[in-house]
């Protein structure tokens, strides 16, 4: 039975609609008849139904930056993960303005109360959700199409979400177009990886005519051409890609946000930063900081600063990635490394320009000699400033290889916007409490 792809969108949101707003109903019903009462309190007059709404959509919008409401596409852990940060943040914004309409600090309880009825809420419109769309659109079977190696990545990834992937066949490009088709009829949808380029013109182009859902592992070139602008001249639609990076305009605004969340985050996190540099001294008695030559923007080298996690001579035989259970790594620095706490100096190098909040992570001097070698369009990366976090950052794992790296960099400098400088700093708190997100390179890989 063909599944009902045209109705996804309309099924996510009328999903994450009924959810918010049952969350929204949760949130006042209780703090009106439980906690506040007083029917003829200001908070509770003719602007109520304003602030309700504007509860509602916050929380709306945050869903949708977040994109926890891709419940068929998304591990169930993931979406909880989102929905209870878009909570906290909505919650903290209505506590915030019920705090300074009474003018006093109200009862802190009532919130964590309604906090826990929006989980309990959550996980059982979770459940129901799961339930519909797999009823709906049950696990795809997928024939995947390789060249000179099979993307066991992909593999693995995919094979983790079984409720929505299985696939069930894989066939190597060797085996001719013709016994391809034949393979590819069996089934509703196809992965492509690292296949020739003629040839998966030639797939892409039946798989299409034949209505299959194709999943492709993306070149290089095609990144470029995802950020491309369409251009029509009289009768024939040309596509531009730019190679400059960002706009003059973008760069500004981009300053200005970094400079304003820079000041902010220095002033919030600076009992943080006392407690870790007075750990990191009381330890060993050595540097609080760490500054290692690294590049940014136009192959610009600068001093990125860290909080000093292993041992003061660790690079004494020369620089080495961190790998796992490092014997450099100190008990304090194993604590920071964990909480990417070591990062948070980073925030000086944002202020006075050498870096943004978001961007592509600045790579060591002699990783960018290195990788340039291997990869040609590895310098592509620094059309923008390094970034404190990334796209490569909140969708890869700290050991994830340089040409993946290289992909989702471009993917962010060829899909710049402010929104998405957002989506990313909101998603960043996420990989804060992923494993493999900080896990280190094995000594096979560091090799």
């Amino acid at each position: 039975m063909k599944k009902i792809e045209q109705y996804r969108t309309t099924i996510r949101i009328v999903s994450v609609t009924i959810f918010n707003l049952i969350a929204t109903a949760i949130y006042f019903f209780v703090w009106d008849t439980v906690y506040n009462p007083d029917f003829e309190h200001p908070y509770l007059g003719r602007g109520r139904f304003f602030i309700a709404l504007v509860y509602f959509a916050i929380l709306f919008f945050i869903t949708v930056v977040l994109g926890s409401y891709r419940i068929d596409e998304l591990r169930r852990g993931e979406v909880v993960f989102y929905q209870v940060i878009a909570l906290v943040f909505v919650n903290a914004i209505a506590y915030t303005q019920i705090c300074l309409v009474e003018t006093v600090l109200s009862n802190v309880i009532g919130i964590l109360f309604i906090f826990l009825l929006q989980l309990l809420e959550l996980l059982i419109w979770l459940k129901l959700s799961y339930t519909v769309v797999t009823k709906l659109n049950p696990a795809e079977k997928l024939l995947i199409i390789y060249g000179s190696h099979l993307a066991t990545e992909i593999v693995q990834n995919m094979s983790r979400m079984e409720e929505r992937y299985v696939i069930a066949e894989s066939a190597s490009v060797d085996e001719g177009y013709d016994i391809l088709v034949d393979k590819i009829d069996k089934y509703d949808s196809v992965i492509i990886c690292d296949v020739p380029a003629r040839l998966r013109n030639d797939i892409l182009k039946y798989c299409y005519q034949q209505n299959k859902t194709i999943y492709t592992v993306p070149k290089i070139s095609d990144v470029i051409i995802r950020g491309a602008k369409e251009i029509t001249y009289f009768d024939t639609p040309i596509i531009k890609s730019s190679s400059m990076g960002l706009t003059v305009e973008q760069r500004v605004v981009k300053r200005i946000f970094d400079v304003v969340l820079s000041l902010l985050a220095l002033i919030v996190l600076s009992p943080v930063f006392l407690v870790v540099a007075l750990a990191i001294k009381l330890y060993d008695r050595g540097p609080v900081f760490y500054k290692q030559k690294r590049c940014t923007r136009d192959l610009e080298m600068f001093d990125i600063l860290k909080f000093r996690s292993m041992v003061v001579d660790a690079e004494k035989n020369g620089p080495q990635p961190a790998v796992d259970n490092d014997s450099r790594i100190t008990p304090v620095g194993r604590v920071i490394r964990a909480l990417r706490i070591d990062e948070l100096p980073q925030i000086i190098n944002i202020l006075v320009g050498q870096m943004s909040i978001v961007g592509p992570r600045p790579e060591r001097i002699e990783h960018v000699e290195k990788y340039s070698k291997d990869i040609p369009e590895f310098v592509c990366r620094y059309k923008v400033k390094g970034g404190l976090t990334g796209y490569a950052q909140v969708y890869g794992k700290y050991n994830t290889n340089a040409y993946n790296k290289l992909k989702m960099d471009l993917i962010y400098i060829q899909n710049y916007s402010l929104a998405l400088d957002l989506k990313l700093i909101l998603m960043t708190v996420r990989i804060l409490f992923k494993k493999e997100s900080t896990e280190g390179f094995s000594k096979k890989e560091r090799k």
